[in-house]
């Protein structure tokens, strides 16, 4: 007589794959496959490098005509200026041209001799006959905070005192270095670019390489900045295309399938927000005539809230082109706060950036971090105290519409200037 089989027995084909040699063999196959998808993505990153690098090449070489106006903030900078950023400018100017360049520099309160530094970088300038603006500010952030508050860009702290914010005040001196961009706008002089040089070590390739992401097409194109490699450094203002912080600082970083996906396939990754060592952006979108953009910090009622986004993000936030065109990370361009840092990401002989090893452990611990962890909470707090901050002007007695677009740029810190930096409480 046959037996029953049992209604709660699962099924053979069940059993089968639940068996210590199917799982093997599963896990096998995985591991074969993650393998296979490292190589994949290594000789990929290798080709699209290269062909970055050809074409950047192929332009210098060929040196169609490109106005750029270059813009740049230092405090603080002399070591980096004097071994690598000096040159680097001048090797720029002379490759773009003279007559097609203007750039301007704002220097401010520096104790070390980063002026000393840009003097020499002026006369060097002088010989080639570009148009230029170098601004060396003697006010320290001491004397910023020893003078009377304004009325805007300061704060009370949680202990009650008066102190200036840091956010509008680099914006202020962004503005400044602008200053000359518009002013000759409205001589009719003209520019195809706005560059934005970080205190950063890069070359003329770098460069050019970024003007041309995306062929040419986009509201903003960053490069991507190391400080101490393989982690990428301003995490303040990179933003992916969902508008969500980055999974980790190691490669392949993003949350967003969209950017992530750009990455691994070796094209210029779409987010919401970038800056990251260097910028290029459309001078068009700071000259309009409709009203062009200015760099701003979050309104200092909202501030108050415990709340602080870059200038750097809240720009692109600002920015109409940025739905319309996109915002696009490169990471063929990558630069470095030092030398070193530099080498660490641009290594000798060619090759990729990115060792198999990296590309396989980036790939796991980037799925670990998207499945393990969301950023829905700290999401949640920010939004939550943007509606108090809108409900509140409402109930004012003049009522106030209160908005802000880059809701996506903010974070739960509130920073401060301090006399020998700044500070976030």
């Amino acid at each position: 007589m046959k037996r029953r089989a049992s209604a709660h027995r699962p099924p053979r084909i069940l059993r089968t794959l639940l068996s210590r040699s199917a799982l093997k063999k599963l896990l096998l196959l995985l591991f074969v496959w993650n393998i296979l998808e490292a190589h994949i993505i290594y000789y990929r990153i290798v080709r699209t490098e290269h062909e970055a690098v050809q074409r950047a090449l192929a332009t210098i070489e060929n040196r169609k005509p490109t106005r750029v106006f270059i813009a740049s903030l230092h405090w603080n900078n002399e070591k980096i200026l004097r071994s690598d950023w000096n040159s680097a400018v001048l090797d720029l100017v002379n490759t773009l041209g003279a007559d097609n360049v203007f750039v301007s520099v704002y220097e401010s309160g520096s104790w070390d001799d980063s002026k000393g530094a840009l003097r020499e970088l002026d006369a060097a300038l002088e010989k080639t006959g570009v148009q230029k603006k170098i601004v060396l500010d003697e006010a320290t952030h001491q004397d910023l905070l020893a003078g009377p508050p304004e009325k805007e860009g300061w704060i009370t702290t949680p202990k009650g005192e008066r102190t200036l914010r840091r956010i509008p005040y680099l914006s202020k001196l962004r503005n400044l270095s602008l200053q000359p961009l518009l002013e000759l706008a409205q001589n009719g002089t003209g520019f195809d670019h706005v560059l934005f040089l970080g205190d950063v070590v890069f070359t003329v390739q770098d460069v050019i390489t970024l003007l041309d992401t995306n062929g040419g097409r986009y509201a903003a194109a960053c490069s991507l900045d190391f400080s101490k490699p393989p982690s990428f450094y301003d995490t303040f203002a990179l933003r992916d295309a969902s508008g969500h912080e980055h999974v980790s600082q190691t490669w392949p970083y993003f949350r967003s399938g969209k950017s992530r996906q750009a990455l691994l396939r070796g094209q210029a990754v779409p987010v919401r927000s970038c800056w990251n060592g260097i910028v290029s952006m459309p001078a068009s979108v700071f000259t309009s005539q409709e009203g062009g953009i200015q760099f701003r910090g979050v309104e200092d009622s909202l501030a108050e809230k415990h709340l602080e986004g870059s200038e750097c993000c809240l720009i692109h936030a600002d920015n109409p082109l940025s739905k319309t065109r996109g915002v696009f990370l490169n990471a063929n361009v990558r630069v470095g706060y030092s030398r070193k840092a530099y080498e660490g990401v641009h290594p000798r002989g060619g090759g990729s950036w990115l060792g198999l090893k990296q590309i396989w452990w980036g790939i796991w611990k980037n799925r670990a971090g998207r499945w393990l962890t969301s950023p829905w909470l700290k999401e949640r707090m920010v939004r939550g105290r943007v509606r108090k901050w809108v409900d509140e002007g409402k109930q004012g007695r003049e009522e106030t519409r209160r908005e802000e677009k880059g809701e996506f740029c903010l974070i739960n810190e509130m920073q401060v200037v301090v006399h020998n930096g700044w500070a976030h409480l």
